[in-house]
């Protein structure tokens, strides 16, 4: 311990009799680590705010979207014949779609046939221009059913939500989010002014409480029929969005909403599924899964500059051996075994890429902190990374120091000792 101790102690006097070479070659090592440790502490923050969104919806959601399939002729806007909103688009109309699509007469199939549900919205999400006074800026439009507030707990500020019969009659009624109001009125009372969405008169019949997040604070809620007959053109939807009884029955409720869709699309028994079903806690394990995938990928792309700092330190103990070749010869004389030499300049070129590791951390710490606070960046710093780095970089100072250290400890001290 005693000599492993002085082996440091020296390290640090070699280092310190160079400081500015010895900061240059660390800067490899210092960039690769909090390169990594950024990209990994941005993956995270990233992939705790959108799991949080998720889950603050509530661990009882399932999503139905859209899947592929061949064509095949529907009536009313999808299969099952009549549909039941076609009153407020002006009567029924025949058209031929794709097979994949999904249809309000879906949602109020399921809405009527399901036993372990809560509530169920169709769902279309697109964003549009919405003017006022002047200011005008692209917003998510949310266009769905009245039940869509329920299922995503949508708080009411002021005014009033959209009902059933604002949906039937396709009213051009909105409920907008609270950075909606800041943003574009700049006051509090905003019942019964009118927005414009892509050109057309909203009346901002309700206003939501703020949750904190923007993805549901800066959105304008219009009811479905509205948004198809304004916007859209067309009758399919997105999504449904359905909510089970409790998250002790979601399996039972996909096995109950896919059995309904399937009668629904008139998909035969064998035939694979033109609609996909998931519920919040695939969708969280998906995104998990993509979120560590993307992380692990930038942070070994940035740690391709910690190679580049292990090259450094390799080219930097070399030129040190041959600066040192003297005093090697010196140690050798008096007793200093190959091991000894070979400890000692291996000792300093773990220092050099641990010490690089070090401030790597720290400028990693900074980096982060300026990103949360100019960017906007939520970055989560783990232990994980930190390790990682600290190990990696350690490990580039033993497999790219040996090699100068083993050639030291090979100098032959007479020859060592007439160098000049």
């Amino acid at each position: 311990m005693q000599r492993l101790i002085e082996n440091i102690r020296v390290a640090f006097q070699s280092l310190y009799a160079s400081k500015l070479r010895a900061f240059l070659t660390m800067l490899g090592i210092i960039i690769g680590v909090g390169a990594v440790i950024t990209v990994m502490a941005v993956g995270a923050g990233a992939q705790q705010s959108i799991l949080s969104n998720i889950q603050s919806m509530g661990t009882n959601l399932i999503t139905v979207s859209p899947g592929r399939g061949n064509t095949q002729f529907r009536q009313g806007g999808g299969p099952g014949g009549f549909d039941v909103f076609d009153a407020a688009r002006g009567g029924n109309q025949n058209q031929q779609s794709a097979r994949g699509e999904l249809y309000l007469t879906d949602y109020q199939a399921v809405k009527d046939n399901a036993t372990t549900i809560s509530g169920v919205a169709a769902v279309i999400s697109r964003a549009a221009t919405v003017a006022y006074m002047g200011a005008s800026s692209q917003i998510s439009i949310t266009a769905s059913t009245e039940d869509i507030f329920g299922i995503r707990n949508y708080k009411l500020d002021q005014g009033n939500l959209f009902n059933s019969g604002d949906v039937t009659e396709a009213s051009p009624v909105a409920v907008i989010g609270s950075q909606v109001v800041s943003d574009y009125f700049g006051k509090s009372d905003v019942i019964g002014e009118v927005i414009k969405i892509n050109g057309q008169n909203f009346t901002v019949v309700g206003t939501l409480q703020a949750t904190g997040t923007l993805q549901q604070d800066n959105v304008v809620i219009i009811p479905i029929t509205t948004g198809q007959i304004k916007f859209f053109g067309d009758k399919t939807v997105n999504d449904l969005v359905v909510q089970s009884q409790s998250k002790d029955t979601v399996d039972q409720t996909i096995a109950e909403v896919t059995n309904i869709l399937k009668q629904q699309h008139q998909i035969a028994m064998g035939q694979p599924n033109d609609f996909d079903v998931r519920s919040q806690t695939q969708m969280l394990q998906t995104i998990s899964t993509i979120t560590n995938t993307l992380s692990f990928a930038l942070a070994g792309i940035a740690a391709i500059s910690l190679l580049v700092g292990g090259i450094g330190i390799m080219n930097i103990m070399f030129v040190s051996v041959t600066e040192r070749t003297r005093e090697i010869g010196i140690r050798k004389s008096i007793g200093a075994k190959n091991r000894d030499v070979l400890t000692q300049f291996l000792t300093e070129s773990i220092v050099l890429s641990v010490l690089g590791g070090i401030l790597g951390i720290l400028f990693a710490v900074l980096l982060s902190f300026v990103l949360q606070k100019f960017a906007g960046l939520s970055a989560v710093i783990t232990v994980f990374p930190i390790v990682l780095s600290v190990c990696f970089s350690t490990a580039i100072g033993v497999i790219f120091g040996i090699f100068p250290a083993m050639r030291a400890a090979r100098l032959n001290p007479i020859e060592a000792l007439r160098y000049e």
